[in-house]
């Protein structure tokens, strides 16, 4: 499993079994991953761990007041089958309510920062 979809799925089955926080491996993919969803609003905070020789990030999830998850994550690009897309047909995730996340030769980074600049990249995820 590839670490993108490995932090998503990390992230779905935290939220399914209410749990506040989730441990995933420190890589730069996933602290940028991370990255994203704090500052889109969706995680509330990202903290990086050591256990013994391993460093791990700590993501605290965020909920609404009656317990409800506050993000769904789709996996679009996966290794088996990688989906491209130029800036101007980045797809719009609920109108604008929503972000797709693309691998860019820049790094990683929301589909608003991607249009701003003009670039396209491959598209990881879609969340709302």
């Amino acid at each position: 499993m590839d670490t993108i979809t490995n932090l998503i799925t990390s992230i779905k089955n935290a939220y399914m079994v209410k749990k506040q926080t989730v441990r995933v491996n420190a890589t730069r993919i996933n602290e940028n991953f991370g990255r994203i969803l704090l500052q889109e609003g969706f995680i509330r905070n990202i903290r990086e761990h050591k256990d013994g020789q391993k460093f791990f990030l700590i993501f605290t999830l965020k909920y609404r007041k009656r317990g409800e998850k506050i993000i769904t994550l789709k996996r679009i690009s996966r290794p088996g089958w990688r989906i491209y897309s130029d800036f101007p047909k980045i797809p719009k995730v609920l109108g604008g309510m929503g972000i797709v996340i693309l691998f860019t030769s820049q790094g990683i980074m929301t589909d608003r920062e991607a249009r701003k600049k003009k670039i396209g990249g491959e598209l990881l995820c879609f969340v709302w």
